[in-house]
């Protein structure tokens, strides 16, 4: 019998608890939100996820949030506000919001060759011309040709790090790299690129992409609760766990995992209080003194750069490094992300001032990437279309 039999007669695993601010609101938003929420939860259930939150920013800044379940399910620590997740490639908007913050102090500019910082990448096979067509757009636009894995070739066994942890690895494999299609020409989701960036932001600023990030975007935004891969020992109580449903039980998988040479496209932990701070910049709302980007450049990674697919009267599009989809006349701006059983997404609706954002911790019974992107489209349907 599975642990989730076991505990028939409650909501098995899921623990709901519904955290809601005082705000005024129109009774149409109140019942979209209870809708969200409950097929949420369901969601869930049916999948048999550990721990999750949803959060629903309204277009003052107050928040509607959905704190599922367990952080740990062996120490019954439940998920809150403080909660630590793994965001995974929600990362990658990170390092495109750090390579505009040098577009901007002209030590760079988005069509510059790769090769002009990274001379290392001419070893690259390219079919299609010289390495040096392969710019930062390209890189940010996710069209460049290369890969979609950053270490295509083992890393299943236990003693395996996690990713490449030095550069000097991924050097050596350019050899036995190649482009796969014309450079620009389409979108095709790359890992590698990100990383590129990354460098790029070192060699720029002289110090750790980690150490870059945390001075110039997260400690300016008040996200003094986030961090990159390991744990400091004070933040440990609140990190969460991640879990795989095997033989019908969730198995903890660990609390920490080392990123490696991706850290800038897949590095980042932080509770969803220090993300809604995130999701206030996006929006406009930030209270630092000191802009972390000018509104006309953030707005600029936005911008249409490429198409990639059209589903159920969605279309989806590519900007710099941010995702651009599109559905029943609005335009919402986002990005997800999978890791180590973590799932994330987040929307921002920048005509509303409005914005989502979710986080599971478990790989499910059934595909977790479908679980996210129903949950996504439910939330369009249910809540951004009444600000139409």
């Amino acid at each position: 019998m599975s642990y989730f039999t076991r505990a028939a007669g409650t909501l098995l695993v899921i623990s709901l608890l519904t955290v809601m601010e005082t705000f005024s609101q129109s009774p149409k938003t109140d019942e979209a939100w209870s809708r969200v929420q409950d097929h949420f939860t369901q969601k869930m259930n049916e999948n048999e996820v550990v721990g999750g939150a949803l959060l629903f920013l309204d277009e003052n800044g107050a928040k509607k949030s959905s704190l599922n379940g367990y952080a740990d399910l062996q120490k019954r620590v439940e998920v809150d506000e403080n909660t630590i997740f793994h965001w995974a490639s929600i990362t990658k908007t990170l390092t495109a919001i750090a390579i505009m913050q040098f577009r901007d102090r002209d030590k760079l500019s988005l069509d510059d060759p790769l090769t002009d910082y990274l001379p290392e990448l001419f070893k690259i096979h390219n079919p299609y011309g010289s390495m040096e067509k392969l710019t930062i757009r390209m890189a940010l636009n996710h069209s460049t040709g290369l890969r979609n894995p950053t270490w295509p070739w083992g890393g299943n066994e236990d003693w395996h790090p996690f990713e490449p942890t030095e550069w000097s690895q991924l050097v050596a494999m350019f050899p036995y790299t190649k482009v796969e299609f014309e450079p620009g020409s389409r979108h095709s989701y790359s890992n590698p690129a990100i990383i590129f960036l990354g460098k790029i932001i070192e060699q720029s600023s002289g110090d750790s992409w980690e150490s870059y990030v945390h001075k110039h975007i997260l400690n300016p935004l008040g996200m003094n609760r986030s961090y990159f891969n390991h744990t400091p020992e004070h933040l440990l109580p609140y990190r969460v766990n991640s879990y795989q449903i095997k033989n019908g039980n969730p198995e903890p998988r660990g609390l920490d995992f080392h990123t490696g040479i991706t850290t800038s496209n897949g590095g980042l932990n932080a509770p969803v209080t220090d993300m809604i701070k995130y999701l206030n910049f996006l929006l406009g709302r930030s209270d630092t003194d000191h802009p972390v980007l000018e509104r006309s450049s953030l707005e600029e990674l936005w911008e249409i750069e490429l198409p990639v697919d059209e589903n159920d009267g969605v279309k989806l599009s590519v900007g710099l490094s941010f995702f651009v989809e599109e559905f029943d006349g609005m335009r919402v701006i986002g990005h997800t992300g999978t890791q180590w059983s973590n799932y994330s997404w987040f929307y921002v609706h920048p005509e509303s001032g409005t914005a989502v954002i979710s986080v599971t911790n478990t790989d499910g019974l059934y595909d977790m990437h479908r679980f996210r992107n129903e949950m996504s489209r439910y939330v369009f349907e249910h809540l951004f279309t009444l600000y139409k």
